[in-house]
């Protein structure tokens, strides 16, 4: 026990004394500012390409747009996150010629990841969606991507929403890779405080701990959003 509280001690040194909690404050936001931006590109991009593959394949353009984004969902769900960041960071923008900071690049990697997976996620809710509002919103005039907008989608992402929530959390988590760019986060932060310290036990549990909260958050706050869409759906 006695050797437990001197590693604490140690830590709290470096965290405190040190500055250690600068570090951690700025991974904190970068973790967070990287799955919160990249879950929102996610969402509007796994839109896009969910309404495409639900598209009737009657003619050609549908079926090359649908080639297009089953291209895309395979590249980005058939690789690891850490070989996407490492691609893009280190081949394919130098020979683009642009030059992005490193959390920019994480941001725009997770977003177009986590389209890729919302992709079918929503794909899946819009199926799962009465055939007979679609048919209901054209009957009355409204056109396919209208209808698709403002009765199908909603309807859809109401279906969703845990799924959703399991998807953020996943980006949450997954930050951790986002050191292999150069980029600050959460374990960048306590990595830092333990190399420093020859101490790694207790910023590990600190680090974990962190997570922790942070998932059981999201959780908390994607049940008050399905309950208030219920008591919407109620009141309705």
């Amino acid at each position: 026990m006695g050797n437990f509280d001197k590693k604490i001690e140690t830590f709290l040194n470096v965290f405190i004394d040190g500055g250690g909690y600068k570090t951690v404050i700025e991974g904190l936001k970068n973790t967070l500012l990287i799955a919160i931006l990249g879950l929102l590109l996610g969402i509007v991009i796994g839109t896009l390409i969910a309404a495409v593959r639900v598209l009737p394949k009657y003619k050609t353009l549908p079926k090359v747009l649908n080639g297009i984004c089953s291209v895309y969902v395979g590249f980005f769900r058939g690789t690891p996150m850490v070989v996407q960041l490492l691609v893009f960071y280190y081949v394919l923008l130098p020979l683009l010629g642009i030059r992005m900071d490193s959390v920019t690049v994480a941001t725009w990697v997770f977003g177009l990841n986590s389209g890729a997976y919302i992709s079918e996620i929503m794909r899946g809710g819009i199926l799962s969606v009465d055939p007979g509002q679609m048919e209901g919103g054209r009957s009355v005039g409204l056109s396919y991507s209208t209808t698709m907008l403002r009765i199908v989608i909603p309807q859809a992402v109401k279906n969703i929403l845990p799924t959703m929530g399991n998807e953020f959390i996943a980006l949450i988590k997954e930050t951790s890779v986002v050191s292999f760019v150069g980029a600050t986060d959460l374990y960048v932060a306590f990595n830092n405080m333990g190399s420093s310290s020859y101490e790694f036990m207790v910023p590990y549990l600190v680090m974990a701990l962190i997570y922790i909260v942070l998932v059981l958050v999201i959780s908390l706050l994607i049940k008050l959003l399905e309950r208030s869409l219920r008591k919407s759906d109620r009141n309705h």
